[in-house]
């Protein structure tokens, strides 16, 4: 039964509240114009994901996103509510199945999906940059853009990630980078850039 619950139920319910969060905020986006058909990195923190499928589509109404989802029991719970935003998943993280959802992800791209990501998921550090982004970003040649939203008011949870929930009847501002590359960065140097593009607009 509660295994039913959290794979067939909870996904619902957490879409409903996300919905109605969006719905009940004030809501101000600052966006960039993005290159029709380029296929880009869409990157944010673990703690801020919820509300990025909105974000998303916001400038990209008819975009195409998959995102890389970690193959946990949470994982399938975000997997599915992303599904009914109308995106697609692609298993995997850098502690199961690493290799072939790199694979995968570079695939996509190459067919021309959007990916979109969390960096320090799924079990952290927090605000910290794996390997993945920086592997699949200089691997595929694809360009970065970075997603964050910023809340007047959040309820902010005492998890490994400091998650943030909006509360509604409040205003959210909702940011996206100017897409960036790093083909030309040493490793190390591209973690500290995209870190940098990162906690532009985070919450600490």
């Amino acid at each position: 039964m509660k295994y039913f619950f959290k794979l067939k139920i909870l996904p619902y319910v957490l879409y409903l509240i996300v919905k109605f969060i969006y719905l009940t905020n004030r809501k101000e986006f600052h966006h960039p114009k993005l290159k029709d058909g380029e296929a880009l990195i869409f990157v944010t923190w673990h703690d801020d994901l919820i509300c990025q499928p909105l974000n998303y589509y916001k400038n990209r109404p008819n975009g195409k996103i998959k995102t890389l989802i970690s193959q946990s029991k949470d994982g399938e719970i975000l997997s599915k509510i992303y599904n009914l935003f109308g995106g697609e998943t692609i298993r995997g993280s850098s502690s199961k199945g690493a290799t072939k959802a790199l694979i995968s992800t570079i695939r996509e791209i190459k067919a021309g999906s959007d990916i979109a990501l969390t960096p320090d998921g799924p079990r952290g550090p927090r605000h910290t940059v794996a390997d993945g982004v920086i592997a699949i970003a200089q691997k595929s040649a694809a360009r970065i853009v970075v997603l964050n939203s910023k809340p007047s008011s959040y309820w902010q949870f005492n998890s490994w990630d400091k998650f943030i929930l909006p509360k509604p009847f409040g205003k959210i501002d909702f940011y996206m980078s100017e897409p960036f590359n790093i083909n030309d960065l040493e490793f190390e140097e591209a973690r500290n850039f995209i870190k940098d593009k990162m906690m532009l607009n985070a919450i600490l």
